[in-house]
This record gives structure tokens, sequence and C-alpha cells, in this order.
């Protein structure tokens, strides 16, 4: 089920820049899967809705692209417009996946990455097709934490479960055929390890909204068992932390 709209904008309040320096970006071949599926080039304009910091907005303004970077938190629109405002086909639009604040018919592309479970699937799916020129497509992308592994990622994992909040460990496997019903859509999963030392993975973990902040008396046992996963599993003051991109896509218009 989708969080809620109001929650989701204010909850990654006074977490931008964390967010913005620690989470991971895609895989460098989702826009070359994304050529071969739907056709997909620089000429497409995009609307990234629920931008975030820009992370996917960055990958499609250097593959040439003209962006709307759609975001309703405003600490994470400063940091977008900060670290994006040197792209010139790059726009800043404050809205919701349920008033995008865009122009009828006037997009190629939506693109929802990272984003998705906070969207209300009805919603969106009306605002996605009133911004959408004919033929137009969603491509849903996530970044996935392998869990079924061994060693450091198993124990990574459990860390996240032990102290994040108990709703947001519980995934929604329908959460792509509520956006796009029974239609055509093509589907890929690439490989995206991230490596990383330990004020980086340190900073991974704290990114994410649902575990203890600095002021939660649970913080500090928190990053202290990290550390000691950390000292277990690192190679020369690395660590690899193994995603991989899902790239879902289909036309919807």
């Amino acid at each position: 089920m989708y969080k809620d709209k109001c929650n989701s904008k204010n909850r990654f309040s006074g977490m931008a820049e964390n967010y913005n320096r620690f989470r991971p970006t895609y895989s460098s071949d989702t826009i070359r899967f994304l050529n071969d599926a739907i056709d997909f080039n620089e000429n497409l304009v995009l609307a990234d809705i629920g931008a975030g910091t820009g992370i996917s907005s960055k990958m499609f303004l250097e593959n040439g692209n003209e962006v709307y970077a759609v975001e309703p938190n405003e600490d994470m629109r400063i940091v977008l417009e900060r670290v994006l405002s040197k792209y010139e086909k790059f726009h800043s639009v404050e809205g919701s996946s349920e008033v995008t604040n865009l122009q009828s018919e006037s997009i190629d592309v939506v693109i929802s990455a990272q984003s998705l479970h906070w969207f209300n699937p009805k919603l969106a799916t009306k605002e996605f097709s009133r911004i959408l020129k004919s033929n137009g497509m969603i491509v849903v992308i996530y970044n996935i934490r392998r869990n079924n592994l061994e060693g450091f990622m198993s124990e990574y994992s459990d860390l996240i479960s032990k102290y994040g909040e108990k709703y947001i460990n519980k995934s929604d496997d329908n959460l792509i055929s509520k956006f796009f019903g029974e239609r055509k859509v093509y589907e890929k999963i690439l490989y995206n390890p991230q490596v990383v030392n330990f004020e980086e993975l340190k900073g991974n973990l704290t990114s994410y909204s649902y575990v203890p902040k600095e002021n939660n008396p649970k913080f500090k046992n928190m990053i202290e068992e990290l550390k000691n996963i950390y000292d277990k599993y690192n190679k020369d003051g690395k660590i690899t932390l193994e995603y991989d991109t899902y790239v879902s896509c289909c036309k919807i218009k």
C-alpha cells in the first residue's frame, strides 16, 4: 500500500544532504536498456516525479534529455537545484505525483525512481495520463539491496530490520501491477554494486528515513553495531554494497 502522501512530503526534511551524498546511483546500463526496450533517445522530454536530490534526473540530463524534476519536499528541492542548475535542460518544479503542475500533453516519458511506493496509484496514474503525450511511457526505477546473500549484506540487512520502523520492511509485490495493470511491461534487472568506506556506509544507512537519527537513544548502538560489521568484513577499508537496479517501463497512453 502506498505511504501517506502528506507524510512522504515531510519525511525527508533535514536529510537531503545525506541523501544526495550517500544514496547509490543507478546502473550505467539503465539508459541502454531503455534504448532497446522503448526506443528511448535524447530528444524525449521527461518528468522525473519525486526527483529527490536529482540522482535519477542527473543520469538523464547527462544523456541529453530535457528533464522536469518534480519534487514536493523543499529541502530536497533546494539540493536538487544546487546540484543540477548547471544543466541547460533542467527544470525544477514544486509538485507531487497527484498534482505535478506540468502542462497537459507536454511529457514523453514519466520517470519514477525510488519513489513509486509514495504515490496514490489511482490519482497518480490519472495525472500521468494528463501530462503525457500520445504514446507516453512510464519508467519505474528502483535500487534494491540484495538481502539473500551471506556475509556482510546479510548482517547489514539484519541491522536495518532491527532498527528500522516495522512498517517499512513490508514490501508490496503488486506495486508495479497497480500502475501498469494488464499492459505489456518491459523489465530488466541490472547489477549495481557500490564500493564504499565506513563514512559512506554510515551515510548510506542514515539516509533512510526509517532508521533512528542522532537524537534517538537507539542511534549510538546502531552505529556501534554497524562499525562491528564493517570491521568484520571490510577489505582494505572498503565494503561492497550489493544492489540491483530494477527497471520497468510501459506505455500507458
